[in-house]
């Protein structure tokens, strides 16, 4: 069903907590649109990087017990989470409670939080899933994903916008590498479900123009090759070692968005 979006007439600042490869994606393209960003990032040499694209930068380290920051970092309109769980398995289960860390540091000086998720919340359980289907992961990943979306919506149970990304392509991210030149990769009749960086920062600049919070978009491509036709013709472009699949279909999902027709209207640009 339906339900009414929560306007806020007057988004001009944005905090972007993580400018890694979509994170500085992003505010280069509200910078361009004239918004006021803050950009976090752990590192003292990439300040030069932000401020030399006009985002205020900021130093933000968070553990999963507090944030050391500069409290006006985090007073904005709206604040948009970036951090993905580290792959590495003991800082993986520390994931969730960074995230609360850093919703209570937000907490009372930012309007509005929107929290950067996955898709891998949703099980390869042979069917097509959408905003409204059950989450249950399959993967360590979107278990702890899962879990930090449990505690955003406990935390700010009447205003949570969350945006799941499917698979993230696009400039140093070459699907052509992730299988070049390797043999019977398995499932290779399973539908891929990814998304552009140009689209996702469209869908969250979209999100800030229709100040449609409060909602969980699914944020993947309407397109769903399978993945050898996929990966294969992605080799083909760049020129790489053609991958060779198991003509399979196992363990597979569609992800498809309510939301982001109802609430976005979004068009995306790139073609999967």
């Amino acid at each position: 069903m339906i339900q009414d979006i929560i306007k806020d007439s007057n988004i001009k600042t944005v905090s972007i907590l993580g400018c890694g490869w979509f994170g500085l994606a992003l505010a280069k393209k509200l910078i361009g649109l004239n918004y006021t960003v803050k950009g976090s990032t752990t590192s003292q040499e990439k300040l030069a990087i932000l401020q030399a694209e006009q985002i205020k930068p900021f130093i933000v380290n968070f553990t999963a017990e507090s944030v050391v920051a500069n409290a006006t970092f985090f007073e904005a309109d709206v604040l948009f989470i970036c951090i993905p769980p580290k792959r590495n398995s003991a800082e993986l289960l520390d994931y969730p409670n960074k995230i609360n860390s850093i919703l209570a540091a937000a907490e009372k000086k930012t309007k509005h939080v929107v929290m950067i998720s996955s898709t891998s919340v949703y099980a390869d359980d042979n069917k097509i899933v959408n905003e409204s289907s059950e989450t249950i992961p399959d993967t360590d990943s979107g278990k702890v994903v899962l879990a930090a979306e449990m505690l955003f919506k406990e935390q700010f149970p009447e205003n949570h916008t969350i945006i799941r990304f499917a698979g993230l392509i696009g400039p140093d991210r070459n699907p052509g590498r992730f299988f070049a030149g390797k043999t019977n990769a398995p499932n290779g009749l399973a539908p891929v479900n990814l998304i552009h960086q140009a689209d996702a920062a469209g869908i969250a600049v979209k999100l800030l123009e229709k100040q449609a919070f409060g909602q969980t978009y699914n944020a993947c491509s309407p397109n769903h090759p399978a993945k050898m036709d996929f990966y294969v013709e992605a080799a083909k472009i760049s020129g790489l070692a053609i991958p060779e699949f198991i003509a399979e279909k196992k363990n597979w999902k569609i992800v498809e968005s309510l939301n982001i027709p109802a609430y976005l209207g979004y068009k995306y640009e790139v073609r999967i």
